[in-house]
C-alpha cells in the first residue's frame, strides 16, 4: 500500500472510530435485555467458570433466558470488563471496536477482489458511516464478531498469493464463525463449498480438503444440537401460526380433497414464503427506504443504506453478473451475495437486520463498483460534478440521519430499548436496606438480569442462593426471585401473586414495589416515578404504609 492509500484509509477509520466511540455508554439509550444477558454471564465466566445457570465454561451456547445465543462473545467480553468494570462501556466496547475493525477488512476484501485502489475506499468509507454497521455497532450483538470474522475471512482468502499464512488463516477465521452467530452456522458452510467449487482448480492442498470435511461435520453436529436449534426452532417458517393458516386455506377451499391437499401443504407453505422473504432482502424498501420492521436493529423509515446508493447499488450488481462470468473472485462474491439472504429467509419474520448481515459488505462493494464504473462513462471536463453531486447527497444524508439517531429516534424509541431499568435499580440499591422485600414488575421484560447486571451482583452468591426462584416453562426460562427480589408479571401485581405460585406477603414488612403505570395495591404511596424520554411514564415505585 502507498501513503496515500494508507492515509486515506487512516482518515475514514478515525472518522468510523468517531462516530461508534462517541457517548458509547448511552448511545442507543439503554441497555436492552440481551446486552445485559451477555454482559453479565460473561461476568459471571469470569468470576467462577460458570454461567449464571451454573453450565462451565459453555463453548456452543449459554442458556442467556432460553434462547442460547453463541457464547464466543462472552469471551470476547471478559478481558473489557476485567479492566472496566462490569458497565455499558465495557461490554459495547468490543463491539464498536469490531465495527471499526471491520472496515479495515472491508477494504482489503474489495481489494482482493477489484484491485481498485478507489473503489477499496469508497466501500471502507460507505461501512464507515453507512447505517447499517453504525446503528448495530453500537451496541452488543453476536452478528458484529460475525460479520468481522467472516469479512476477515473473506479479506484473507482473496489475498491469500500475497502470503502463504493467509490461506490458512483464513479458514480458521471461517471456522470461527460458528460459534458467533447462528446464521453463520448456516451460511458459512454453504459459501465454504461453493468456494471449493469455484477454486478446485487452485485448492489442491489435502489439508483443506480435510479441513473443509471437518468443518462440515462439526457444522452438522451443531445444529443438530438442541440447545443450537433453540432459537431457530422458535422462529422456523414452519411453526404452529404457520400449520394453523394451511389447514384454515385448506378448509376454506371449496377445491376437491386431493387438489386442496396439494395446494395448501407445509412443503409448499415453505416455498412459497421462503421465496417470498429471499427476494424481499434485495428490494429497495428494506435496502434503501425503510429498513427493518424492529425498533433495536434500525431506525423506523429509513434504509438501512443511503438512497443516494441506489442506483449504483444495481448498477453493481449488473457489472457483477458479467464479471463473474470471467474471474472467480468476483463469482465468490455473487456467490456471497445470493447465498446471504438464506438464513433471514427462513425464519417467520420479514426484514430482519440483523439475521441478514450475511450480505455484508457486498451492498458497498456493488455500490463502489457502480459508481466508478459510471464515473468513468462521464466525460472528464465533467466528473466533478458527480464527485461534488454524490459527496454532497451522502454527507447530507449522514448528517440527517445522526441527527435522527440522536434525537427523534432516542426520544420516541426509548420503549424499545427498556429503558428506565438502569434508573430503578440505582433507586433500590439506594435504599436496599430500608425495605424488607423489593418487587418488580416484569411488564418490560426478564428484570432479574438488569438486577444482577447493574448491582454487579457476585455470581457465585447467585448462583448458589437458597432463596432463588429459577424455573423453565414454555421453552424459556424464568426467574421469580432471588436475594430479597421478587419479579412478577403486571397482571399479577394486584394480587402480589408470582408465576412460580404462591403470594408475596408484605403484611408487618416494608415492601418496595416498582411497577408499570398505575399499576399499584390499593393505600400504597407513590415514591417516583421514571419516565421515557418522551415523557410517558415507564415505571411507578411505590411503597406500602
Amino acid at each position: 500500500m502507498d501513503k496515500r492509500i494508507i492515509g486515506f484509509l487512516g482518515i475514514i477509520v478515525i472518522l468510523a472510530a468517531a462516530l461508534r466511540f462517541s457517548y458509547l455508554n448511552f448511545k442507543p439509550l439503554s441497555l436492552n435485555w440481551d446486552e445485559v444477558s451477555h454482559g453479565y454471564n460473561a461476568y459471571s465466566v469470569m468470576k467462577t467458570g460458570m454461567d449464571q445457570w451454573g453450565e462451565r465454561l459453555p463453548i456452543l451456547n449459554f442458556r442467556a433466558y432460553g434462547d442460547y445465543p453463541t457464547a464466543l462473545n462472552l469471551y470476547l467480553t471478559i478481558p473489557f470488563i476485567f479492566l472496566l468494570g462490569l458497565s455499558e462501556l465495557s461490554i459495547r466496547l468490543p463491539h464498536a471496536l469490531l465495527g471499526v475493525l471491520t472496515i479495515v477488512s472491508v477494504y482489503f476484501l474489495t481489494w482482493g477482489v477489484t484491485r481498485n485502489k478507489n473503489v477499496s475506499l469508497l466501500a471502507s468509507l460507505l461501512a464507515g458511516i453507512g447505517p447499517w454497521y453504525f446503528f448495530t455497532s453500537q451496541f452488543v450483538l453476536q452478528s458484529n464478531l460475525s460479520v468481522f470474522l467472516l469479512i476477515t475471512a473473506g479479506a484473507l482468502f482473496v489475498n491469500r498469493e500475497r502470503n502463504k499464512l493467509f490461506l490458512p488463516l483464513s479458514l480458521l477465521t471461517l471456522f470461527l464463525t460458528l460459534f458467533s452467530y447462528h446464521t453463520t452456522r448456516i451460511f458459512s458452510p454453504l459459501l465454504l463449498l461453493g468456494a471449493i467449487l469455484i477454486y478446485r482448480d487452485e485448492l489442491k492442498n489435502k489439508l483443506v480438503y480435510i479441513f473443509s470435511a471437518l468443518f462440515i461435520i462439526l457444522s452438522a453436529l451443531i445444529f443438530i444440537n438442541p440447545a443450537s436449534r433453540a432459537r431457530g426452532d422458535l422462529l422456523f417458517l414452519i411453526d404452529q401460526g404457520a400449520v394453523n393458516r394451511i389447514i384454515e386455506s385448506r378448509n376454506a377451499s371449496n377445491l376437491p380433497s386431493i387438489v386442496k391437499r396439494l395446494l395448501y401443504n407445509r412443503p409448499v407453505y415453505f416455498t412459497e414464503q421462503f421465496l417470498k422473504n429471499y427476494v424481499s432482502y434485495f428490494s429497495p424498501q428494506f435496502l434503501f427506504i425503510n429498513g427493518g420492521t424492529q425498533y433495536q436493529f434500525s431506525i423506523p423509515g429509513r434504509g438501512l443504506i443511503y438512497p443516494i446508493n441506489l442506483p449504483f447499488f444495481y448498477i453493481g450488481l449488473i457489472l457483477l453478473l458479467t464479471l463473474a462470468k470471467k474471474e472467480k473472485n468476483y463469482r465468490l462474491i455473487f456467490l456471497w451475495l445470493i447465498l446471504s439472504p438464506i438464513p433471514a429467509s427462513l425464519t417467520n419474520e420479514s426484514f430482519t437486520v440483523i439475521r441478514a448481515t450475511t450480505m455484508l459488505p457486498i451492498p458497498e462493494i456493488l455500490i463502489s463498483m457502480g459508481f466508478f464504473w459510471t464515473l468513468g462513462k462521464i466525460h472528464k471536463n465533467y466528473k466533478w460534478l458527480l464527485w461534488g453531486a454524490y459527496f454532497g447527497a451522502l454527507f447530507i444524508f449522514t448528517e440527517t440521519y445522526l441527527s435522527d439517531y440522536g434525537s427523534s429516534y432516542k426520544k420516541n424509541y426509548a420503549f424499545a430499548w427498556q429503558y428506565g431499568y438502569k434508573e430503578v435499580v440505582a433507586y433500590a440499591k439506594e435504599n436496599y436496606q430500608s425495605y424488607d422485600k423489593i418487587i418488580v414488575t416484569k411488564k418490560y421484560g426478564e428484570p432479574h438480569e438488569y438486577f444482577l447486571f447493574f448491582l454487579s451482583w457476585n455470581p457465585s452468591d447467585y448462583q448458589t442462593d437458597s432463596n432463588k426462584i429459577a424455573f423453565q416453562k414454555s421453552d424459556w426460562f424464568w426467574v421469580d426471585r432471588f436475594d430479597k427480589f421478587y419479579f412478577v408479571n403486571d397482571w399479577q401485581v394486584l394480587e402480589m401473586k408470582l408465576e412460580s405460585g404462591g403470594k408475596i406477603d408484605c403484611s408487618n414488612i416494608r415492601c418496595l414495589l416498582i411497577t408499570g403505570p398505575n399499576n399499584y395495591p390499593p393505600g400504597w404511596k407513590n415514591l417516583k416515578t421514571v419516565s421515557f424520554l418522551d415523557g410517558s411514564p415507564a415505571f411507578e415505585i411505590y411503597e406500602n404504609k
